[in-house]
């Protein structure tokens, strides 16, 4: 632990006014304080049960972009995110970061576009990601990305990639983790998850570690595999 660059963080409820949709949110209304262990870890939850509204807050708190990038990129299309990273105190471990980056599916498109105007700015040579697949221009931005000593905060980075890329993508965290770099990742499944030793938080009423054999990812897709006709059989009955 003594080696991460965030090792946790506090959330300043009282600064927050009590009418912000925040409060609503179960699994971050009852969070004041968390503690990171591993240099990787893992958001998982259902939808709108507040992990990437953590993991944003996060990353803006720690200086990128809100609509994803470098810290050296500014710029926004639409403001959509909240509150809370004007409210929240990062714990920051004894060594300084290299580099980073966060990543956001939704708003993959306007970072590609914005690499390329950079590049062109700085007489550098742009990456061309819309000229890619959108697996490939994702896998392409990560492994451009991923070095030593870096602090990473990625929203579902298997949204564009196959079954076979996300089996690359682990190699790429693996490598850079080795290096000594920290990442925190919101995901949905149960490849990326399986990485050994990963630290995973459940947002569902509280905010809490699980087993990955506990997460609903797992369960699901194991239960699914195992009993498939069961399973498509219970869905696709006719009333």
């Amino acid at each position: 632990m003594g080696n991460l660059f965030l090792k946790g963080l506090k959330i300043h409820w009282d600064e927050i006014d009590s009418h912000s949709y925040l409060r609503s949110i179960p699994s971050l209304s009852s969070l004041e304080e968390m503690v990171f262990h591993k240099p990787i870890t893992y958001f998982v939850g259902e939808n709108g049960s507040g992990k990437s509204t953590l993991l944003e807050a996060m990353a803006i708190a720690s200086g990128f972009n809100p609509e994803g990038g470098t810290k050296n990129y500014s710029f926004s299309t639409h403001d959509s995110h909240s509150e809370l990273c004007d409210h929240l105190t990062l714990i920051k471990g004894p060594f300084q970061m290299k580099w980073g980056y966060f990543l956001r599916a939704e708003s993959f498109y306007n970072v590609a576009t914005k690499e390329e105007e950079y590049s062109r700015e700085k007489g550098g040579v742009p990456q061309k990601y819309h000229e890619r697949s959108h697996g490939e221009s994702f896998l392409k931005l990560l492994t451009n990305n991923f070095t030593s000593k870096g602090l990473y905060f990625l929203d579902e980075p298997e949204a564009a990639l196959s079954p076979q890329r996300q089996l690359s993508f682990l190699s790429l965290l693996h490598e850079s983790i080795q290096n000594g770099s920290q990442f925190f990742i919101v995901s949905h499944s149960p490849i990326l998850l399986g990485y050994p030793e990963a630290e995973i938080l459940s947002f569902d009423e509280t905010v809490h570690s699980i087993p990955y054999e506990e997460t609903d990812s797992y369960q699901i897709m194991k239960m699914f595999l195992n009993h498939k006709e069961q399973v498509l059989n219970t869905l696709l009955e006719e009333e």
